[in-house]
């Protein structure tokens, strides 16, 4: 076995201080994971000892111990003692056995391949890099379609030389490691040509929120230093893990397309490479099958069991043979040192103003500050401030001493694992990226704020916003038998509350989905030719690109923001009410006034049930009914259960019934059951009626107030009176759960009530509820109340 070249089929996860984090990684996947059919490029390591041998022989081992000591003395700069290093090495010669060692091998690999050279990628294997606690990642160059012994000697003496690159000298001093103890090896593998196809990455959790069951994947096309080094918004999906071994589904639970703005691609001569502007077609077209993105998550949980850690893993697909392979793994660094807390913070945006771009939301902070627009953090060392918020085109691990001073991030190009989203993840700094305009759209010294707070979507507003965070104990909470359920409306707010106890989702709102993420009314899709308006039709296009069928658009978005929130929850039950928006409220979706009436009073109008079964909205019901049934059978969340809202008679429920069943949901079928809002004293006074047609009620609190009081819950003169505590409105529910105990129907309530009023919660306990669903910031104070309730 040689001193200086190791064979990645040598070495395994043990050698990192032999071949570095990189190398060891990709010698254990290839002895133990590649026989399981996951597909790894094969190569080899120049040692550390070789990087090392190299140094002494040449001399260096001075020199850099006095740049250091300069550096750390205050006598001399970064960047002069970096530049001084790193030239000393780039022109220092070769020992002539490390050199006939590393040409020998680079021989044989290519000889694999049938041919006297191959193209290669050199990338960079420090030996503290890739550990649980720390990323190193993009701290040393990477070298891509490199080829000829020549040009492979000079990739890796660079390679060596960017030990000492200004990035990594002010990481490893950030993460408290020597400098003069890190060795670097090189990794020389095998090119997959994915400049002719797509690559991208993939984390075996949530990279926000630390949700342990998901596979994220970002992918663009061409190499995959587009998406690592954030030049690109890629595309984006998450693929639900524990549905990954039934093979007749496909459980995408997320697919976002990204603007894949530029690909990097092979040069004209070898050796090279070059970027392009990718044209409108790539730009308009998924990377990934459903069935690839499956794929690389199958790839991904036995490459975790593996390891038995979360990974962060960079994949691509070879554009020859169209087959997938995996070209790097490393533990995940950001939750794989959070230690599981009993707490849990949120923020609040307590005001809003104009929106200045949005993008993804990274984390779930705040902050405020005065922006700063750079492009080139060279010359920006000393003018940008601490608190400032860094406003730039994409970051790469030069810009880390400006990261670490800012009170927040945004971005024009990347996605959520580029690098600009995973050292602000590492630094606990809000961000924003792949905002495409941002560095046109603000202007350094506007005060902005930063809100991460909002979803998935993160917003950047004009001014100083006023905001609060809470932190949230979920240790040691009491036990109940009345079932705790949260009340969402995203699924990025289910994962981040995954951690929290309870049993399931009492109440997803289907209109905030269509509001927050779809956006376009669905007879506006469906009758797209009738809209008249160029500017809504701009819109909409621009909305629906990836899609050929517009209603597809609104179908797949819906099914797969419905399945995630069941994900987050699985397997315990997720109660989807069908949507609920009043006419005046679809009237603002895109393209929604020219199919919505003018109402007076649409709170007490065309709203819930009456809506599904009508000639006026039957089209746009069907595309929620096809979004149920595909988020279910096709994509495995059989823990999705409909409910219909303001069903005003039964009469109302058996005709919504049948257009359900005209769609594939049928009550009864594949398990499916279907739950009813008890909003209307209608459902009160006919409850035995509905519990024949319904598995379950859900108590409504706040319609059910308005309508038994005769308040219009809106009206600030009369919300003194508003409260669901009031005898009458207490009767009612009263009454219902008796009816729904007596006939077996499950029967819960949703609403602020429960948490904001004790005594309320323990009436609810004592008239026998099954379920109470509230906010997720207050199911730890009404999980407590409830269980005094239980014990009294």
């Amino acid at each position: 076995m040689s001193e200086y070249i190791r064979w990645f089929d040598e070495v395994g996860k043990d050698d990192v201080e032999v071949v570095g984090g990189k190398c060891a990684s990709l010698g254990e996947m290839i002895q133990n994971l590649v026989p399981r059919g996951i597909r790894v490029p094969n190569g080899f390591a120049v040692t550390a000892e070789g990087y090392r041998t190299f140094v002494r022989e040449a001399g260096l081992e001075a020199l850099i111990l006095e740049q250091i000591v300069l550096l750390q003395a205050g006598e001399q700069d970064l960047p002069t003692t970096g530049r001084t290093i790193r030239t000393a090495i780039v022109q220092a010669p070769w020992p002539t056995d490390l050199a006939e060692e590393l040409k020998t091998a680079y021989r044989k690999l290519s000889e694999q391949d049938g041919r006297s050279a191959t193209d290669v990628a050199v990338r960079s294997s420090a030996t503290a890099e890739d550990l649980p606690d720390a990323s190193f990642a993009g701290q040393q160059d990477t070298y891509l379609n490199v080829l000829g012994t020549d040009a492979v000697l000079d990739a890796t003496r660079r390679c060596f030389a960017s030990l000492f690159t200004d990035r990594a000298i002010i990481y490893r001093k950030h993460q408290g490691f020597d400098h003069l103890s890190v060795a670097l090896a090189v990794a020389v593998q095998k090119m997959v040509r994915s400049d002719q196809s797509c690559a991208g990455t993939m984390f075996t959790l949530d990279t926000e929120t630390g949700f342990p069951h998901v596979v994220v994947i970002d992918s663009s096309w061409g190499l995959g230093e587009s998406v690592v080094g954030g030049h690109v918004t890629p595309d984006e999906y998450r693929v639900f893990k524990p549905l990954l071994d039934q093979a007749e589904l496909l459980p995408v639970i997320e697919k976002r397309l990204g603007a894949k703005q530029s690909k990097l691609v092979y040069g004209d001569l070898g050796g090279h490479t070059e970027r392009l502007r990718c044209s409108k077609g790539e730009r308009d077209t998924f990377t990934l099958s459903d069935q690839e993105a499956v794929e690389l998550a199958r790839w991904a949980t036995q490459i975790e069991a593996h390891y038995g850690r979360p990974m962060d893993i960079e994949w691509a697909r070879d554009g020859i043979t169209g087959q997938l392979f995996v070209t790097q793994a490393r533990p995940e660094t950001v939750h794989s040192k959070t230690r599981a807390s009993a707490t849990v913070k949120t923020w609040t945006l307590e005001e809003t103003g104009e929106v200045l771009v949005e993008g993804v939301a990274v984390g779930h902070g705040i902050a405020s500050g005065q922006a700063r627009v750079l492009t080139d953090p060279a010359t920006a060392m000393d003018s940008f401030q601490e608190g400032e918020v860094l406003v730039t085109p994409m970051t790469d691990p030069d810009w880390v001493p400006l990261m670490e001073k800012a009170a927040a991030i945004v971005t024009d190009h990347g996605g959520r694992t580029s690098h600009a989203a995973i050292i602000s993840r590492e630094l606990g700094v809000p961000a924003i990226v792949g905002c495409g305009d941002a560095t046109r759209r603000i202007q350094t010294g506007r005060t902005v704020t930063v809100s991460c707070a909002e979803g998935d979507r993160g917003n950047v507003y004009d001014g100083a916003l006023s905001f609060s965070s809470l932190g949230v104990d979920t240790g040691d909470l009491p036990e109940t038998k009345t079932r705790i359920m949260m009340i969402v409306g995203s699924p990025q707010t289910a994962y981040r509350w995954w951690q929290v106890p309870c049993e399931g989702v009492g109440l997803a709102r289907m209109e905030f989905i269509i509001n927050n993420v779809i956006r376009v009314h669905p007879l506006a899709l469906l009758h797209y030719d009738a809209i008249t308006d160029d500017e809504t039709r701009w819109a909409i296009d621009k909305l629906v690109r990836g899609y050929a069928d517009r209603s597809e658009y609104f179908v797949d978005k819906l099914a797969r923001a419905m399945a995630g929130i069941g994900a987050a929850q699985w397997p315990h039950p997720v109660i989807v009410r069908m949507s609920d928006f009043k006419s005046n409220e679809y009237a603002d979706l895109l393209g929604g006034r020219q199919f919505e009436p003018v109402e007076h009073n649409p709170m007490l109008g065309f709203r819930g049930a009456s809506r599904y079964y009508s000639d006026k909205y039957r089209e746009g019901f069907a595309l929620e009914c096809r979004a149920l049934l595909k988020a279910r059978q096709e994509l495995g969340l059989t823990n999705l259960i409909p409910m219909i809202p303001f069903c005003r008679t039964p009469e109302e429920a058996d005709k919504v019934q049948v257009e359900m069943a005209k769609h594939g949901l049928e009550r009864g079928k594949d398990g499916l059951k279907m739950f009813v809002m008890v909003e209307v004293p209608s459902n009160v006074i006919l409850a035995e009626q509905f519990a024949e047609r319904f598995d379950g009620f859900s108590i409504g609190s706040n319609d059910l107030t308005q309508l038994v009081l005769g308040i219009d819950r809106d009206s600030g003169d009369l919300a003194h009176l508003f409260d669901t505590r009031q005898e009458a409105v207490k009767t009612m529910i009263r009454q219902v759960i008796e009816v729904a105990n007596r006939t077996g129907t499950k029967i819960g309530i949703c609403g602020q009530a429960p948490s904001d009023h004790p005594e309320f919660a323990a009436f609810l306990v004592d008239c026998g509820i099954d379920t109470i669903a509230v906010n997720p910031d207050s199911l730890v104070a009404v999980r407590q109340i409830v269980a005094e309730a239980e014990g009294a």
